[in-house]
């Protein structure tokens, strides 16, 4: 048997090290490899960063009190603002809130704790296509359904098209969020004699309350910024809103009818509707990522 040296444990192994070599294969494959992750994700900011600075520099310019407080403009005029739209765009994604919401977060609660098998995957396959249905098609439904009832653009039709939009997506992240709920808390407060409409209600909603303010917000902040949908339905108004019965403004289609024009004064409008409705999705992305850190206790 050979004498272990100083630089050997009496077992017979090497004493090693584990640091790599600077040169290896494998650690110029890693190095290259974080490079071009750190390449491409700064690849995937810059259409985010192109959007907001063009915006911000177009928009910003022609910010003034008077857009909030004036009506459209007609062509060759100048001054005006947009008072009725964003009234508008609150009232019809408000709307949408109002209908979504208690049928999303109801929906996700019969399938997270009161359904199971085949019944529970085919609603929620249903409700996967459904949030990949076009906008498009969600305004010609709520059209064939409330305009032609009603025989006229209404802001009540744009939010129950806008509630078609935002309806998947509450219901996805709620159903998600009350999954991710640990089963021990309902078994606990089922072992303490709680129903399940008490666990569920004073329980595992709580629990999962920050998730689902976060979807929501989520989906509000889609249905702010969606067109199509009320072209067919709200259509546009120079006028206030004062019924819920009448074609109405919002900041989209200003956006839309404006920017294709071919008048200065509308075209800056257009560019000032879309640095607010930017800021709109910036608050409700931030009131999201809030509530996303808040804990449930």
């Amino acid at each position: 048997m050979t004498n272990a040296s100083p630089d050997q444990p009496s077992t017979g192994f090497v004493r090693g090290s584990l640091n790599r070599s600077s040169t290896s294969p494998r650690t110029l494959f890693s190095t290259a490899m974080t490079i071009l992750a750190f390449v491409c994700g700064i690849l995937a900011l810059l259409p985010l960063l192109a959007v907001l600075s063009y915006v911000i520099l177009q928009g910003f310019s022609s910010l003034s009190l008077n857009l909030f407080t004036e009506l459209p403009p007609p062509p060759l005029v100048k001054g005006g603002g947009f008072a009725n739209a964003i009234i508008g765009t609150v009232i019809m994604v408000g709307l949408g809130a109002v209908i979504s919401i208690p049928v999303g977060v109801l929906a996700a609660i019969y399938l997270t704790e009161f359904s199971s098998g085949s019944l529970s995957r085919g609603i929620r396959f249903a409700t996967n296509v459904l949030s990949g249905v076009p906008s498009i098609i969600a305004g010609v439904f709520a059209y064939g359904i409330v305009v032609a009832t009603t025989h006229t653009y209404s802001a009540l039709a744009g939010g129950a098209a806008l509630s078609i939009l935002m309806l998947p997506i509450i219901v996805r992240t709620t159903d998600e969020a009350l999954q991710l709920v640990s089963q021990d808390l309902r078994q606990a407060s089922v072992g303490l004699g709680a129903t399940n409409f008490q666990t569920v209600a004073q329980v595992v909603l709580p629990a999962a309350l920050p998730a689902i303010v976060t979807g929501t917000t989520l989906a509000i902040a889609r249905a702010s910024g969606e067109t199509a949908p009320l072209l067919f339905t709200a259509l546009f108004s120079q006028n206030w809103t004062n019924t819920l019965f009448a074609p109405t403004a919002s900041l989209a289609v200003l956006v839309y009818n404006f920017a294709t024009s071919p008048f200065k004064n509308q075209q800056s409008l257009a560019w000032a509707a879309s640095l607010i409705l930017v800021f709109l999705v910036l608050l409700t992305s931030v009131v999201a990522r809030w509530a996303t850190s808040r804990k449930a206790y």
